[in-house]
């Protein structure tokens, strides 16, 4: 399976941003695909995952002002980021995968960057 991420880029304190990921391949291997994120000298964290049914999860930071969406016809997983704060400067990185391992795939990472 592979990955290609698009959409990130510089948005101000409040603004907004949509990040998407396609899919390609084998994707009838996957079932699960997600956002996770790193920042300077943090740890990988997982922001936001959905799977082909629709069930998604959020890390706290990112409820209420993320939502995760996914268009199975085209194999794309879309992140669309409102309210963004500093600390969500990071590279984004899209991941896909099954239930029981759902980052076996790594796209190549979309930089957001948000500045105050």
């Amino acid at each position: 399976v592979q990955l290609q991420a698009y959409g990130g880029g510089l948005v101000q304190t409040g603004g907004f941003l949509r990040i998407s990921c396609g899919a390609s391949g084998n994707i009838l291997s996957i079932n699960v695909m997600g956002w996770y994120r790193q920042a300077p000298g943090k740890q990988r964290e997982l922001v936001a995952s959905i799977t082909t049914g629709g069930s998604t999860n959020y890390e706290d930071s990112a409820k209420g002002r993320f939502t995760i969406s996914r268009d199975n016809g085209k194999y794309t997983v879309n992140l669309q980021m409102n309210s963004l704060k500093a600390d969500d400067t990071a590279i984004y990185y899209c991941s896909a995968g099954t239930t029981l391992f759902p980052s076996t795939y790594w796209g190549q990472g979309t930089e957001v960057t948000v500045s105050s």
